[in-house]
């Protein structure tokens, strides 16, 4: 029998339940987190197109490379920051 109950992942210390199955960027949605952080260009990072197209919701899981958070699975115990830290330069820029 499949665990329908809720798991949690961590937003900035900020504790987010998701439901199995569920996108990162649909468990910070219903959590009412609606800012992603800074993204490439100067503008904020935010869920926009949902298919990954667009790549405005990126965001680092657990210290990693940035990931779409509309393409990938929630997962328990996961620490997601903004893909762009403040000051910081785009990745893969020297």
């Amino acid at each position: 029998m499949q665990n329908t109950q809720p798991s949690t992942f961590f937003w900035n210390q900020l504790v987010i339940s998701f439901d199995p199955g569920e996108s990162i960027a649909a468990a910070l949605l219903r959590s009412e987190v609606f800012r992603l952080g800074a993204a490439v260009g100067g503008l904020q990072g935010r869920y926009f197109c949902g298919i990954g197209n667009c790549q405005a919701c990126l965001v680092c899981v657990d210290g990693g490379s940035p990931v779409e958070a509309c393409l990938t699975p929630a997962q328990p115990g996961m620490r997601l920051t903004p893909a762009l830290q403040a000051g910081s330069p785009p990745w893969g820029t020297s």
